[in-house]
């Protein structure tokens, strides 16, 4: 089988984040020998080649004009920092174009604003960095801005929520690309989270605790551990040895998202992983799963990843033979 890698184009403009720019560099310019072939190729243009400013001072060199969205299948933009100064022309109606063709457009963080000066959020949910939305909102009201969120898929134009959000948002169009697998992989590598859903909250007012230090580490393994079996947040909640309320508060504390969410998605990205790489049916996946019935996994399969689990499978079973 003939394999041709996605192309995707990283727009670069004056004053960038330099970690919303790091983001989709890394995630789909970086050679991947460890997964076997490059899926992605990946080029950075701006309006003018030369040096950018960035948002920190430096800037860095882009060698390629507009001309390179021509070829792009997916086109990344990266979040700015100055939402005073005016979007060029010719980078608004090259984005009009590329959206005319059906090139899938990406934002990340503030880079939403981009896509809405040039008009193609219009009637659509969106989502920026939490800080930002009380401007965009006013700026943008055809656009239904949703400030607690990571990152909204509209299908043909994706938008991400603050800085970091923009990891979880590249991971899951590697996931709608190429599948669970390839995503865990990629994750792997960058010592990142493998899933965190878009639904999942950007903003909690308390700081996350670092990595080594959540105290709850232990139990989400256990959970994970456990996947089959119809788990109750009182058992959750006896195993980490603290009341209910107590461990509700303190696991939406340290993830961002409540426990009986949090094991959903474990148990969705597992039934996702036995679609890619099983032909075991569908009664068999919800029961290794943790799902009970096929009725229950299509339920909760299709509100989660917005197909059925038929679908899923068809769409990635060329993926696996790669």
């Amino acid at each position: 089988m003939t394999f041709s890698p996605h192309r995707v184009a990283v727009l670069v403009l004056p004053s960038v984040v330099p970690f919303d720019l790091a983001v989709p560099s890394q995630i789909f310019g970086y050679p991947r020998d460890d997964l076997g072939l490059d899926r992605y190729v990946m080029t950075l243009c701006t309006a003018e080649p030369g040096e950018v400013q960035t948002s920190i001072g430096f800037s860095i060199v882009v060698p390629r004009g507009l001309a390179a969205l021509r070829g792009a299948q997916t086109i990344v933009v990266p979040g700015i920092d100055d939402l005073e100064r005016p979007i060029a022309p010719q980078v608004l109606r090259a984005l009009q174009r590329a959206h005319a063709r059906g090139v899938r457009l990406v934002s990340i963080c503030t880079g939403a604003f981009v896509l809405a000066e040039a008009g193609l959020l219009d009637g659509r949910r969106a989502t920026t960095h939490w800080i930002d939305v009380p401007e965009f909102a006013h700026r943008y009201p055809a656009v239904t801005c949703d400030p607690d969120v990571l990152y909204v898929d509209e299908g043909n134009i994706l938008t991400s929520a603050g800085i970091a959000s923009g990891i979880d948002l590249c991971l899951h169009i590697v996931r709608s690309d190429y599948g669970a697998a390839v995503a865990n992989a990629v994750a792997r590598r960058m010592v990142v989270a493998p899933h965190r859903s878009g639904g999942q909250a950007q903003f909690v007012r308390r700081a996350l605790p670092d990595q080594a230090t959540r105290p709850l580490d232990a139990t989400r393994a256990w959970m994970q551990a456990r996947l089959t079996e119809p788990l109750t947040l009182p058992q959750m909640a006896s195993h980490a040895t603290m009341s209910v309320r107590s461990f509700a508060r303190h696991f939406l504390a340290e993830t961002g998202t409540t426990p009986l969410q949090w094991l959903l998605r474990q148990r969705i990205a597992a039934a996702q992983l036995l679609l890619e790489e099983t032909d075991l049916g569908m009664d068999r996946i919800a029961s290794d799963c943790g799902f009970g019935s096929a009725v229950s996994l299509r339920v909760h399969f299709r509100r989660e990843v917005r197909v059925s689990p038929l679908a899923y499978r068809r769409a990635f079973r060329a993926a696996r033979t790669l």
